[in-house]
This record gives C-alpha cells, structure tokens and sequence, in this order.
C-alpha cells in the first residue's frame, strides 16, 4: 500500500481532525475537511458527496458530550451509530475505505488490567452504547475499514480535560479532582502520526490507541499545575463523590501492542508529549 492520494476527513474542523489533517497534508494528500454547520454525518447526501473522489474516508464526527448524551440518547446514537452504519454501506457500494474512530467508553473500566482489542465491551452510558453500536454497523455494513479506539485525548483545537483544568486552576484556589479513574493523557498531534500509519499501510481491523504509561486524573491535574507553576491547592476526591448524569470508567488503561507492531518510531510517553502540548499552547 500507499499513502491515499485523496483524504476526506468527517469532523475535520474538531479537535482530532484538525491535527490529523495538517499530518495528511505533510504527506501530500489532497485532504477535504467536512464538518458542522454545513455538513452532517446523518445526512446521507452528505455524506454520498463527501465520498466522491476520495481514496479514504476517515470518520472523526462524533457526538462526544458524555453526560448530554444520557438526556440525548437518541441523538447521540443517530450520530455515532445509525450514521456510521449508513456511512459504512455507502463505503461498500463506492469501494471505499474508512478509518473510524471510536473510544475507551464501551468498556465499563471494572477490568484489573489494561484492556486488549479482544475484550468483552459492556459500557455503562448513552455515549459509550452509541459509540460501540457504531462500530458493530460499521463492521456489519462490509466495508473496507478499521477502527481506532483513544481515549482521554487533548489537543491545541476544541475543549479537553487538560484545557478545561487550565482555565479552572488560573480561576480558583482550589480544586477537587478524581483519583479513582485512570487512563494515558494522549495527545491528538500522536493520535494523527498513527492513524497516518495505518493509512499507508491500509490495515483493516480493531486496535487501540494511547500514548506510553498512566496516571490518574488527579495526578495528571497536580502534574499541569506543578509544570505551570499554577497558584491552585488540588484535592483529590472519588468518582462517586462528583455528580453527574453519566458513569465514567474507572479504568482507561489500553494495551497497544497490536497498534505498536505497526508504528515505525515508539510510541511516546504521556509526560513528553504533554510536556510539548504545555510548552507550545
């Protein structure tokens, strides 16, 4: 395989698309971003017009408000399920590839070690329901595709935990954050070098996608907040003290070494790349 000539990007204005464009354009594609307002994933005309000419079609629309979808079901699953079903038959019918992105949340986080491609999904919200029927349509359509679960992802475009704990760390003295949940901060900069990888190489099938190591959320807060010399006490507190209207995992943990076999270079560690993201906002 090569790299696509023709890329067209679902949700390419939001934050992962944005990285992951600016990466396809350094390898020469010719990259076609779609998004809202003007596009909508449950739009099959929209849909059939932004298959056109491309090679590739990768899939970064999602509705992603975790707690909006308990009171949203039936919107966040016409986006993230119904539409990618739709998306993957039209794929079939034109020949076409898509690289779809999916999350941490169809697992339930109960697991005492990291989670492999291979186990069970069993999420326990809205979001993660939508997300996992997404990737059972897709996969029952018969298209060309694979499919790429991250998971906590940051990034210069949109918001993120990491921004959102900036903003409210510079506008208080002191904040409470979860120690019982855990994952890899993963930058969407590292999520397109992969996702770039697997272009060129046309793979097809499930793999899981984080950057090297863990921590919990509380950690990740107190390491922002130390590198930024932020004047803010923060205190740790459970997931069950916090109420919200979705479950969170309390597990993120990925096993990536079915996506590691694949990537030319190591993947690299949460600290270094958070350390860019920190220097360079």
């Amino acid at each position: 395989m090569s790299f696509p000539r023709s890329i067209a990007i679902l949700g390419g204005r939001g934050m992962l698309g944005t990285d992951l464009a600016e990466a396809c354009h350094g390898r020469g594609a010719d990259v076609k971003c779609y998004d809202l307002p003007e596009f909508d994933i449950t739009d099959r005309d929209h849909c059939t017009a932004a298959l056109g000419d491309c090679d590739v079609v990768v899939n970064c629309a999602a509705y992603t408000n975790v707690d909006g979808a308990e009171s949203e079901a039936t919107l966040a699953r016409n986006v993230n399920a119904t539409a990618v079903g739709d998306l993957g038959r039209l794929a079939k019918r034109a020949g076409k590839r898509i690289l779809h992105i999916s999350t941490d949340f169809v697992f339930d986080g109960t697991l005492d070690r990291p989670y492999v491609e291979t186990d069970q999904p069993n999420p326990i919200g809205e979001y993660g329901r939508s997300k996992l029927a997404g990737e059972t349509l897709l996969h029952q359509s018969g298209c060309s595709h694979a499919i790429v679960r991250v998971q906590w992802t940051y990034g210069h475009h949109g918001n993120n935990f990491v921004k959102k704990l900036i903003e409210r760390a510079r506008n208080s003295t002191e904040l409470k954050v979860v120690d019982d949940q855990v994952g890899s901060p993963t930058a969407t900069v590292e999520v397109a070098k992969a996702l770039c990888e697997l272009l060129d190489k046309g793979v097809e099938g499930l793999y899981h996608f984080a950057s090297r190591g863990y921590i919990s959320r509380f950690d990740l807060a107190k390491a922002i907040a130390e590198r930024l010399s932020l004047d803010v006490v923060i205190k740790p507190c459970r997931t069950s003290d916090v109420s919200s209207p979705a479950q969170r995992p309390l597990n993120s943990r990925f096993d990536c070494e079915k996506i590691v076999e694949l990537l030319k270079a190591p993947m690299e560690p949460w600290q270094a790349s958070l350390a860019h993201f920190l220097e360079t906002r």
